[in-house]
């Protein structure tokens, strides 16, 4: 059967004064074998036995905790008779015994009982013992001296039992604190794993002696169709970014995020040439401690494949339609230009040269939109000659002006002093076509374009176009630079672009040495700012004019 804790406390304290009142009983065989004999020392000693029996036989947990005392109780009783009958055996130091446990179990009122009632015991028997009820003035101090042991002794483990208590209560919190964190950490961590499970993208997390201590089920799935075993985490030979050349092991991403490295969206090919193989794209970061110490990292895969074959089936589609367009305006330019050798009316050829003029910048702009849907590092031809930005804004303001009467939009426009510098007048012409389009196509019916121009202090050519349109979100102002961008309110609508007019654009004043940006706020209009220094430049590119125009 299996002891309760109770149990085996109380028969362990009973235990050992059953164990010394052995090895007492012994002693006095030893020294006087006649003690024995004594019916008073023979009934202490059976009677202590027998409360030891007693406290093993007895299911206390069972029953009230105030019933156990009667153990210590009935054992002081029976070590008064044994020190009755037998004082000279030095028994009185078995009171110590059922003070230590009165003091331990039954707190400051079983303490004082222990020490009380041997102390009564002791000197009712001194009493008892001399016939004329006088007690001896020689063994004072030996009487005197057992209340004051056992007080110190019933102190020492009161005080003692109650701090070993506050201890104890204190690790229980302690414990229960810690097993709450561990609850909660465990919880964190399952979180952790089923978040890293769900998301769509490759994870592994080391520590900083490189250990891999986490890959999450889209890593798994993503190389398992590349790596070699099913302990590998990437596959054995990765590519670069041209598909075919392989990395060095020193160099391969993952050995470098291993290193502490930063990698920052790099882009790396698994499978191997001529099979089917997958771009992915790599980040990498390092875990820095609360020291500043390295202490592992994390690097994130992400299968980019899809989108680049979106990318490149756009710039494929963009491409197409380009070179289609290509041939009917080469015929428009070339038939143009025959109706203006012929004797026309003066009328009908200015209307022909606008023809001809826009049929030409339609051309370059195809010619642009192919540069841009390439893979290619083919950049803008530029050709540097002193112009007029003034007479340029004033032939945009012309072109556009038949389209925003449409609408009814009308130009605020000052006096345009002239700004003569060296610039490519074609691709600023193109810049301020677009500037001035994009005022008119997001503006309102019956709203107005207010266009000014100024040369600044320090020798910029300012040009600023305010419209009275929708505006734009912060949001849609972060991208208006990408390629191939439109914004969400405009995308549906039935405003029509491609989205790559202010991406050109800027490129085009970024190879001026200036500056384009756009300040707007929602439902309060866009102002376009062109920023370009005034400065002479060499010539650069090609200065043909065919160069631009050819198809």
């Amino acid at each position: 059967m299996v002891r309760s804790a109770v149990e085996r406390s109380v028969f362990l304290s009973q235990l050992l004064l059953a164990g010394a009142t052995l090895v007492l009983a012994m002693i006095s065989f030893v020294v006087d074998p006649l003690a024995l004999s004594s019916p008073m020392f023979f009934a202490g000693v059976v009677a202590i036995f027998a409360v030891t029996g007693l406290a093993a036989a007895v299911p206390w947990r069972r029953i009230a905790k105030i019933w156990i005392a009667c153990l210590p109780l009935l054992d002081i009783l029976a070590i008064a008779l044994i020190r009755q009958d037998q004082p000279q055996l030095g028994a009185t130091l078995l009171f110590v015994f059922p003070a230590i446990w009165m003091s331990m179990h039954f707190g400051f009122w079983g303490g004082a009982v222990s020490v009380v009632l041997p102390a009564l015991l002791i000197w009712g028997g001194e009493f008892m013992r001399d016939s004329d009820k006088t007690i001896d003035p020689a063994i004072l101090p030996r009487l005197g001296i057992v209340p004051i042991v056992l007080a110190f002794v019933a102190t020492t483990v009161y005080s003692t039992t109650r701090r070993a208590s506050a201890q104890r209560s204190l690790l229980q919190q302690q414990a229960h604190l810690f097993e709450q964190a561990l609850q909660s950490s465990r919880r964190q961590k399952q979180t952790l794993d089923e978040l890293f499970d769900a998301v769509d993208f490759g994870v592994i997390g080391f520590d900083g002696s490189a250990r891999i201590n986490l890959i999450n089920r889209a890593q798994r799935e993503m190389v398992a169709p590349f790596a070699l075993g099913e302990e590998s985490i990437v596959p054995a030979v990765v590519y670069r970014e041209d598909r075919t050349t392989p990395y060095e092991e020193y160099d391969r991403p993952i050995q470098r995020a291993l290193r502490g490295e930063t990698i920052d969206r790099e882009t790396v090919w698994f499978g191997e040439p001529g099979d089917e193989q997958a771009a992915i794209l790599t980040s990498s970061r390092p875990v820095i401690d609360e020291q500043g110490d390295y202490d592992g990292g994390v690097i994130v895969f992400r299968d980019v494949t899809a989108e680049l074959k979106a990318v490149k089936a756009r710039d494929d589609l963009v491409a197409s339609v380009s070179h289609e367009l290509r041939t009917p305006l080469t015929s428009i330019v070339g038939y143009t230009e025959l109706a203006l050798d012929e004797d026309i009316p003066d009328t009908a050829r200015a209307m022909l040269e606008v023809t001809s003029r826009n049929a030409d910048r339609m051309l370059a702009i195809v010619a642009d939109l192919l540069a841009a849907a390439s893979e290619s590092t083919q950049t803008l031809l530029m050709v540097f000659a002193p112009c007029d930005l003034a007479q340029i804004v004033r032939d945009g303001i012309e072109s556009i002006t038949p389209v925003a009467s449409i609408s009814h939009i009308t130009f605020t426009t000052p006096e345009l002093e002239p700004l003569v510098f060296d610039a490519d007048a074609f691709r600023l012409r193109q810049v301020v076509d677009n500037i001035l389009s994009n005022a008119v196509k997001y503006n309102v019916g019956y709203g107005h374009i207010d266009v000014s121009l100024r040369a600044t202090p320090d020798g910029t050519a300012e040009l600023r176009v305010h419209d009275t349109g929708r505006g734009m979100t912060d949001a849609e102002q972060a991208r208006l630079f990408d390629r191939f961008y439109r914004a969400d309110s405009v995308r549906n609508s039935a405003v029509h672009g491609s989205g790559l007019g202010l991406s050109i654009s800027r490129d085009i004043v970024h190879r001026h040495g200036g500056e384009l940006r756009l300040e707007s706020a929602r439902g309060k209009g866009t102002t376009a700012i062109m920023s370009i220094p005034m400065k002479d430049r060499e010539p650069a590119g090609d200065s043909s004019p065919e160069s631009k125009a050819a198809p």
